[in-house]
């Protein structure tokens, strides 16, 4: 059996990262429960440690980007042969991870991204800006890379640690720290004839008072858009 490890990048997820950690050690079956927290100010450290997650923290903040990095080198480095990417923030449901592991443990898929449009919407409170501007970016995805993406930009998904043996993936660029990262290594694995599919996931969202995205408006859409351009250009590589 392959050795899987679950990754949750969190920044300031105190009363959310806990309750992911503890579902997933009660619905899901992974070897091991990593958050990486981003330099949080609150108690987003303790909550996950206590809650039985091996914590790596960073003394400031990063980006969702290097956090993710941060959790890669830790998979890479500790001989896991799956990786699985979930939110911190409490929005996917981690009854779930089977269907996002499925296509890579009976059909050999190497990079599996989650969809929540996948066979029909499947979200939960979602914010009509989210939902028009997450279906703009699948069609670019699908415009540039030909994949038929129908949710290129959800935070939920898993991947073969194998991948990273093709060199041509690089993770250590400085531009990747922030939302740029998680786009790269989905257009690049396509790009580069890895085996990819979708597997229909469920989001849900909080509402206003507690938060549902640490996103700047214009400033980290374009964060995320400019990896699929630049990659679509031969800017970066």
């Amino acid at each position: 059996m392959p050795k899987i490890i679950l990754i949750a990048p969190a920044f300031n997820e105190e009363g959310k990262v806990g309750k992911v950690v503890s579902k997933v050690r009660s619905q899901a079956t992974v070897d091991e429960i990593l958050v990486v927290d981003d330099g949080s100010s609150d108690n987003t450290y303790w909550e996950a440690k206590e809650a039985g997650a091996k914590v790596i923290k960073h003394l400031e903040r990063k980006g969702v980007g290097a956090a993710i990095r941060s959790g890669i080198d830790y998979a890479l480095s500790n001989n896991f042969n799956l990786v699985i990417v979930m939110g911190g923030d409490d929005q996917d449901d981690p009854r779930e991870i089977p269907i996002v592991l499925k296509p890579i443990l009976e059909k050999d898929f190497d990079f599996v991204q989650g969809s929540r449009y996948l066979g029909g919407e499947r979200t939960l409170n979602i914010p009509l800006f989210r939902r028009v501007t997450t279906k703009v970016y699948a069609i670019l995805f699908k415009l540039f890379t030909g994949f038929p993406s129908t949710d290129s930009t959800n935070g939920f998904r898993a991947f073969k640690t194998s991948i990273f043996q093709n060199k041509k993936i690089n993770l250590r660029q400085d531009w990747l720290n922030t939302y740029e990262l998680e786009p790269y290594l989905f257009y690049q694995a396509v790009r580069l004839g890895f085996k990819v599919c979708e597997a229909p996931v469920t989001k849900a969202y909080h509402h206003k008072k507690i938060g549902y995205t640490k996103m700047t408006p214009l400033i980290d859409w374009w964060r995320i858009l400019r990896p699929i351009i630049f990659l679509k250009l031969g800017i970066k590589k």
